[in-house]
């Protein structure tokens, strides 16, 4: 079993090769390939590495599938007593990145 944690957009995410995750917009086309660096774990069958906080030689390559919009996140405002209320709705811009290869 081969997997990473890695970070990005300010979060840590589990990863696999093979699959795809959504994360925040990255500018780029679709079939452009991106490179994720800031691994904080790595586990290749039995061997685990850990960085401290990043480990240096791994490199994990990414391909953009596509971009899409998330779901939509409804926000309610009301003011007690005043009869005041607005609705505003808000969906995310996301990007689709196959996980490609773990590079070292």
């Amino acid at each position: 079993m081969k997997y990473a944690i890695i970070e990005a957009d300010g979060k840590q995410i589990w990863i696999e090769p093979g699959k795809y995750y959504d994360f925040n917009y990255i500018a780029g086309q679709p079939g452009d390939y991106i490179k994720f660096n800031k691994i904080l774990l790595l586990r290749q069958n039995e061997l685990i590495y850990l960085g401290k906080p990043c480990i240096k030689t791994v490199i994990i390559k990414a391909k953009i599938l596509k971009h899409l919009k998330g779901k939509k996140i409804t926000v309610l405002k009301t003011k007690p007593k005043k009869n005041s209320k607005k609705k505003k709705g808000y969906r995310a811009s996301l990007t689709r990145l196959l996980i490609e290869e773990f590079l070292q």
